[in-house]
């Protein structure tokens, strides 16, 4: 296949791929301070790991979806701000769209944390109005569910990220410590530990228990400190393989063939039995 990316494909292209197959997967990104990196960070991150699950399972990849709600680094200048609701209407449209063209099996993915509020909401009405389940995938989660140590490696897969997406040299190289960037660990830790918000946040899923900011933007992430192209290099190898095990640990092609048995599931079983009643049910 030329490309997996459907944007870049063309409309002949997509046609051929749906004679055979209904797999898309959609990285929901977020545009928003993050050390030393730039800011499209977490939307690269989904993007490149949607990529390699679509390798491996046949699928298509749906992109440039980096602008929804980022949570508490709205105090970064460089962050963009979508509301949750906002965002989920987005992605309702967008779900319904390619529902119609033929993507029945439909996996979103994050690696943003408070991405949750925005997609799950999304998935569940977009069953309850369409009877066709979609999935979501937030990768530390997916990590947790496949035994993988995705925080040992993240600072790799960031930056492997890039690589994968053919965009490494967009990673900088000597940003300077600044209101925006630390590379001390624990500094970034005391700043966070200013925020009273953070003793009520363990009560709910993340960002989900009671609104707050970062005290400053440096606090939302200490990023390593890049020097030359060598280490650059030596991180983004380093992050592509850890991206790759990652995806193999998941199985991706069990993973969209449960999401099918779902489907058949509720079509033969579910609907026939309760389907007058439930909320996008027939008589």
């Amino acid at each position: 296949m030329r490309t997996r990316f459907l944007s870049k494909m063309t409309n002949g292209e997509v046609e051929e791929y749906l004679k055979g197959n209904d797999i898309i997967y959609v990285p929901v990104g977020v545009t928003e301070t993050h050390g030393a990196l730039p800011l499209d960070s977490e939307t690269v991150l989904a993007e490149a790991i949607a990529l390699k699950m679509a390798e491996a399972s046949d699928g298509l990849v749906l992109h440039n979806l980096p602008y929804f709600f980022p949570g508490g680094t709205i105090v970064g200048r460089g962050t963009i701000q979508m509301s949750i609701k906002d965002g989920m209407a987005y992605l309702d449209k967008i779900a319904k769209s390619l529902l119609n063209q033929g993507f029945r099996r439909q996996v979103y993915i994050t690696s943003h944390g408070p991405a949750h509020m925005t997609v799950s909401g999304m998935v569940r009405d977009f069953f309850d109005e369409t009877n066709v389940p979609i999935l979501y995938m937030d990768v530390l989660k997916a990590a947790e569910a496949a035994k993988f140590n995705l925080m040992d490696v993240f600072h790799d897969i960031s930056i492997g990220a890039y690589k994968v997406l053919g965009r490494l040299e967009d990673v900088p190289l000597n940003v300077p410590e600044s209101h925006s960037v630390t590379y001390d660990v624990q500094h970034m830790l005391a700043g966070m530990g200013k925020n009273p918000g953070n003793l009520l946040g363990k009560y709910a899923y993340q960002s989900g228990a009671v609104g707050s900011y970062f005290d400053a933007p440096s606090d939302h992430m200490a990023t390593p400190l890049l020097k030359t192209i060598e280490e650059r290099e030596a991180l983004a190898e380093a992050g592509v393989q850890a991206i790759n095990e990652f995806v193999q640990a998941l199985d991706m092609p069990t993973i969209v063939e449960t999401l099918r048995q779902v489907d058949v599931y509720t079509a033969e079983t579910i609907l026939p039995k309760y389907g007058a009643h439930l909320p996008g049910g027939k008589a």
